[in-house]
């Protein structure tokens, strides 16, 4: 019977994982989408200013977060972005961007005709 139980709850958890990786993305994702407004969307910056996050080193990117909320670092916006998040959701965003594939923007879709 032991055994049953066990065998239940790797199958129970082999079958939800799935859906808990969805939910880590998702979650990454939303925490890293302020970023997109400047750094472009998934970390593609649109002619390298500021910079693209895509693809960086994890813990540069970090390190980098980290001293921008301490104010270590000097910016303009940056301080109060960081400043937002606790230490934890740096290190989510930090390992989002990380993990996103680098290579160039696309520029957005030129807008229709009549609207």
């Amino acid at each position: 019977m032991r055994i049953s139980t066990i065998a239940a709850a790797v199958a129970l958890a082999a079958a939800a994982a799935p859906a808990l990786a969805q939910q880590d993305f998702t979650y990454s994702r939303s925490l890293a989408a302020t970023c997109f407004t400047c750094h472009g969307t998934d970390g593609h910056s649109v002619g390298g200013l500021p910079p693209s996050l895509a693809g960086q080193d994890r813990s540069y990117l970090l390190q980098q977060l980290k001293e921008f909320k301490a104010g270590t670092r000097p910016a303009t916006v940056m301080q109060q972005q960081a400043r937002g998040y606790t230490d934890e959701q740096l290190e989510t965003i930090a390992t989002y961007f990380s993990g996103v594939k680098t290579g160039a923007a696309k520029a957005a879709p030129a807008a229709r005709a009549g609207y």
